[in-house]
């Protein structure tokens, strides 16, 4: 399974680029493999990400705006529902992977089925 961060390079938005650089950064720093697909340098992805966001998950005007997340062509969700997982030390079940053995969500997720 591959990991697909949908970014755009030649972003205006600090904002954008910003959560571009977390997404990826963390992403990289917990050794999870993606790949990173532009979408302002390739049309072919703008119109896949586009196609493929979800209605219950598009803004209420205009188009999803990067980063969005994907496994493969499952769609795991935009930076919010990125940072939210992180928050809830539930990253890896948000990409649809297994958590490894001796990390926070593997730890969290024990404690649950001790319970």
């Amino acid at each position: 399974m591959v990991i697909k961060v949908y970014i755009a390079s030649s972003s205006g938005s600090t904002s954008i680029k910003k959560q571009q650089q977390d997404v990826m950064g963390f992403l990289s720093a917990n050794k999870i493999e993606f790949e990173e697909c532009d979408i302002a340098a390739n049309e072919e992805n703008r119109k896949w990400m586009r196609e493929n966001v979800p209605e219950s998950s598009r803004p209420a005007t205009g188009n999803p705006l990067p980063p969005q997340i994907f496994n493969e062509e499952q769609y795991c969700g935009n930076y919010q529902d990125f940072f939210d997982a992180r928050e809830d030390n539930a990253v890896y079940a948000f990409l649809g992977l297994t958590a490894p053995p001796g990390s926070k969500e593997a730890e969290a997720l024990a404690k649950k089925e001790q319970q």
